[in-house]
């Protein structure tokens, strides 16, 4: 009677283990994953603030005119913002009619 209760007892732990490993680990390393990514992004976000507050600053003190600031900065944002707009998708002709 007693290696029943063992046997049984194994299999309990067994089937607990394999429903831990197909569900909790796996959501575990997502919600990992998305929380370092959020504060990857959060900090590079900043950085990139910074850098371009100081490439601003940097250049008002070496021209002493804060438009060429504003025009230097303002063309290297839309020179990127047309890139990334380039390689976008158009809609077709169906879709729009819908």
């Amino acid at each position: 009677m007693a290696d029943w209760t063992t046997q049984a007892a194994d299999a309990v732990e067994r089937a607990v283990s394999l429903v831990r490993d197909k569900t909790v680990r796996p959501a575990q390393a997502v919600t990992k994953a998305l929380v370092y990514g959020l504060l990857t992004a959060f900090f590079m976000l900043t950085a990139f603030a910074l850098l371009a507050i100081g490439i601003f600053r940097g250049v008002v003190l070496a021209t002493g005119d804060a438009w060429i600031a504003y025009f230097a900065i303002g063309g290297v944002f839309v020179f990127a913002g047309a890139l990334c707009w380039s390689p976008r998708t158009r809609r077709s002709t169906e879709s729009t009619t819908a």
